[in-house]
């Protein structure tokens, strides 16, 4: 269910050359119980779960899509030309059983099947078909499945005696540990003994083999209620890990971010970091860092607009993608949008070291976070944060900033593990906030300097998981607009660190506390003591102001996980949401 978890369904073709399906509305569980009664068996099949995009997440709108009980269809993406030829296709007499784009895939092969083979289909459809798109495709009259790369990833994972493809290697992974990454255009002809793979020009390739590790363990839930809650405390330990990954006799190995990381790096002075949704918030957390202690001028940018816009190009740039899956994929084709014009080069911090970014990009650091359940992302984050502030310090490195103050940052960034437990140990104190906030329908999250990215994330995990909405602003642009939202219905979450900025903040709190708001902040305990006993508090420890958005992070999630807890959601699995957002 890591791409949707709206419906799930299942072809195959058993021994006597019948195509069999099962499809449900809902989660793979749901097709589980469905096939406990209805028995699918075979040698060869597709399967498929979706997030919708065109079309109700109702049955008839689940994949596979199926025409004539001998061609059915799995399909990734977005097809942009779908009701033009959909129109096309009605007036030639076509009925649609349903309301997607994907259905008229199979349509156009069927009928352009009754005169051609299945690869003079795939080559019609590249000339009939705009957007980017994978598909799989499964004939009855054939032993071998059909995949056609077409500008979103698939994946082929070789077995003994068995073979797979995907769009993520994570969905094989117990079952084979070599695999190849599909190019643009390629075909693939796969059996359980032979993968050909023909690319866009028609010649048969072979592409690069990698072996691959299986990463699916310790993914039960545990102790815990919900896989949100297990990663939120997972977070001191998979930061340890990415930092031994990062660091070696108080400084960040030069290499840890690839072996052309140190010429890059030496000569950057500019990166554009490009991400979405979670990854972009780390980015615009780094833009400080960069900006501030290694002197780098950084643009933070949304994959989705970067993407659609001209902009300009700054001498000696870096350009930095950043995503927990890897196959975001806005942040993917503005990648390789990136590869194509005059960057230095092109670098990739991912969760997944297979991810169609890491093959992409010229240098890469992965995160040791682990696989990552729920959808909204807690621990990945603060990995990203971790490696980001490495990038920072490693540039200092390089750029010949003092030992002495190299050696200083490194022993902060080594503290954010025990930092982190210590943030965690509010979680008490966090669910009385939470029992006060869960009735409203309507927060406002306030922060200053390095930390308004905190309460942007903060605000976004929210949303998320609780359905209530929240919006973040730098607690200095408060009197310029969103102070007119404020009223007694009105609760204000406040981080109110312990720094040059306080003073500031505390003059926003008592502005929301004169037109009757409700103030919910997290600070230390000294500087409670200067706040009005109207004010609901949660005393948190004082940091470094250099891992200070690593640590007030943790409050914020665990604020929104029991807010959410107290309002009955589905926790690991939001409404309307995916973890790998994989279309356009």
């Amino acid at each position: 269910e890591y791409r949707g978890y709206d419906s799930a369904g299942m072809a195959i073709i058993n021994k006597n050359s019948t195509l069999k399906y099962a499809k449900v509305a809902g989660k793979v569980e749901d097709l589980e119980r469905k096939l406990t009664k209805q028995k699918l068996e075979g040698t060869i099949g597709i399967a498929h779960t979706r997030w919708a995009t065109h079309g109700k997440p109702v049955v008839r709108n689940a994949h596979p899509h199926i025409v004539g009980n001998s061609i059915a269809i799995v399909h990734n993406g977005i097809i942009d030309n779908f009701d033009t030829l959909r129109q096309d296709l009605i007036k030639k007499g076509v009925k649609f059983q349903s309301d997607t784009d994907s259905e008229i895939i199979v349509h156009l092969v069927h009928r352009y099947l009754e005169n051609h083979n299945m690869m003079q289909a795939l080559r019609y459809l590249k000339k009939k078909l705009t957007g980017s798109y994978a598909l799989l495709i499964l004939d009855k009259s054939s032993d071998a499945l059909f995949a056609f790369c077409c500008g979103l990833p698939l994946v082929v994972g070789k077995g003994i005696e068995e073979n797979f493809i995907a769009s993520d290697s994570l969905a094989f992974s117990s079952f084979a540990q070599k695999i190849c990454h599909l190019q643009k255009g390629d075909i693939a002809i796969v059996t359980k003994d032979n993968v050909n793979i023909i690319n866009e020009s028609g010649r048969t390739v072979a592409r690069e083999i990698i072996t691959v590790d299986n990463v699916l363990h310790d993914l039960d839930k545990g102790s815990y209620d919900h896989y949100m809650l297990k990663e939120i405390h997972q977070q001191p330990d998979v930061i340890t890990e990415t930092l031994n990954q990062l660091l070696r006799d108080d400084c960040v190995i030069v290499d840890s971010f690839g072996a052309a990381a140190a010429e890059v790096l030496e000569k950057v002075e500019h990166i554009r970091i490009c991400a979405c949704g979670t990854s972009y918030h780390a980015g615009l957390i780094a833009k400080h860092w960069l900006e501030e202690y290694a002197g780098i001028h950084c643009d933070v940018e949304i994959a989705s607009e970067l993407r659609y816009r001209k902009h300009i190009m700054p001498r000696n740039s870096l350009f930095l993608a950043i995503s927990q899956s890897g196959e975001t994929a806005d942040t993917l084709l503005a990648l390789k949008q990136a590869k194509e014009r005059d960057y230095l080069g092109t670098m990739c911090i991912s969760n997944m070291p297979y991810s169609s970014m890491v093959q992409s990009a010229d240098m890469s650091f992965i995160t040791h976070a682990g696989i990552e359940k729920s959808v909204a992302s807690t621990k990945a984050f603060s990995t990203q944060l971790v490696a980001l502030l490495s990038l920072t310090i490693l540039i200092m490195q390089i750029k010949k900033h003092s030992k002495k103050e190299i050696a200083a940052f490194t022993k902060v960034l080594t503290t954010i593990p025990k930092t982190v437990q210590a943030f965690l140990k509010t979680e008490k104190a966090i669910k009385q906030f939470a029992s006060k906030i869960v009735a409203y329908k309507n927060v406002l999250f306030l922060g200053r300097g390095i930390n308004y990215p905190v309460v942007l994330e903060g605000s976004l995990k929210l949303k998320e998981i609780s359905y209530i909405h929240a919006e973040a602003y730098p607690a200095g642009e408060l009197k310029h607009g969103p102070l007119a939202l404020v009223d007694r219905k009105m609760p204000v979450v406040v981080l109110l660190p312990e720094d040059n900025l306080t003073e500031k903040t505390i003059s926003n709190i008592q502005e929301v506390l004169a037109r009757g708001g409700k103030i919910f902040v997290f600070t230390t305990k000294r500087v409670a003591k200067k706040l009005s006993a109207e004010c609901n508090v949660v005393i948190v420890p004082k940091v470094d102001a250099l891992i200070m958005p690593v640590a007030y992070t943790i409050p914020l999630q665990l604020l929104a996980y029991h807010v959410a807890v107290l309002k009955g959601t589905d926790i690991d699995h939001p409404r309307n949401l995916a973890k790998s957002v994989t279309v356009e």
